[in-house]
């Protein structure tokens, strides 16, 4: 009667990786229990997600090196495998919400979110490229964007973008405030995305920052984020819940690969009950202040909320 934070599968986003060819399910070894998917084998997995109650996830995609280029190109080519998966899902599934990401590092031979030139991050220059990414994905039928990687000025851009190109119903939910962590090794390792040179912390947020969210907070909202989001979740409860106090729109948090990690890894060493730390962690991220929760406990979770 008198609790105060409801956690349901609703609240949920399951994130999926999908790579080009066929009957392929590959364990990420450093995230059991989560796989690489061919289209022909993750329509299945999503159809029993379905049956479990869970009707919104995010795909990412995992790129073979040799499509890879500075500029990303792959990104928004015609053959792009990403780009067919995401109508033959919407053509199957009509009634789930998918979430794309927006980025160049799944796509770029330097493993930066930005266009790369003498080492620096160009900024203003990427922008464009992520416009043409993001309209090929509206064209293909996603449902909402979520540009992950940083630049300054991008949901602005994106948004302008997408109208002109007559995606006006295309909602974007921006990464707005993404640390520069530590706990994103697993999911680098599931798309082998890592950065080939330096690191990403001239655009990423510095861990010591909150006030700075704000800041990009208000700038996303200003230029037409639909949602915001946290990333990592767990280690910034305290910015889920500034930006949950300071602004009327959708607040979303990713508890990320690492995070998930370690609660694996703790369950397979007897040290944690799996389902009460996965539940206690996803019921922090809730009671800070997240509408939507991005996460890869969301397939175990709906699974303990219907056998109990």
């Amino acid at each position: 009667m008198v609790e105060e934070t409801l956690l349901g599968v609703n609240n949920l986003i399951y994130p999926l990786f999908i790579e080009d060819g066929n009957d392929i399910k590959t364990e990420i070894l450093s995230l059991p229990g989560n796989y690489r998917w061919s289209l022909n084998l993750i329509l299945a997995e999503i159809e029993e997600c379905i049956n479990l109650g869970i009707d919104k996830f995010v795909l990412f995609p995992a790129v073979k090196e040799e499509l890879k280029d500075v500029t990303a190109s792959y990104s928004y080519a015609d053959d792009n495998y990403y780009l067919n998966a995401i109508a033959v899902i919407k053509k199957e599934f009509p009634q789930i919400s998918l979430m794309s990401d927006v980025a160049m590092d799944p796509y770029s031979s330097d493993g930066h979110d930005g266009l790369v030139k003498n080492g620096v991050i160009l900024n203003d220059e990427t922008l464009p490229i992520l416009a043409r990414m993001s309209i090929a994905q509206a064209q293909a039928g996603i449902d909402i964007l979520g540009p992950s990687d940083m630049m300054d000025g991008r949901i602005g851009f994106l948004r302008d973008s997408l109208d002109h190109a007559g995606y006006s119903q295309t909602s974007i939910m921006a990464y707005t405030a993404k640390y520069a962590s530590a706990f994103y090794g697993p999911f680098r390792d599931a798309l082998g995305s890592a950065p080939k040179n330096g690191d990403k912390k001239s655009y990423q947020m510095n861990p010591a920052n909150k006030r700075e969210a704000l800041i990009e907070a208000e700038l996303d909202y200003q230029e037409g984020a639909d949602m915001m989001m946290v990333k990592p979740a767990t280690s910034y409860l305290d910015i889920i819940h500034i930006l949950k106090e300071n602004f009327d729109i959708p607040i979303t948090a990713y508890n990320v690969s690492g995070e998930c990690a370690m609660i694996y890894a703790a369950r397979q060493n007897g040290w944690l009950d799996y389902e009460a730390s996965m539940s206690e962690m996803l019921m922090s991220i809730r009671r800070a202040g997240a509408d939507g929760i991005l996460t890869y406990f969301a397939k175990d979770f709906a699974k303990f909320v219907k056998n109990s």
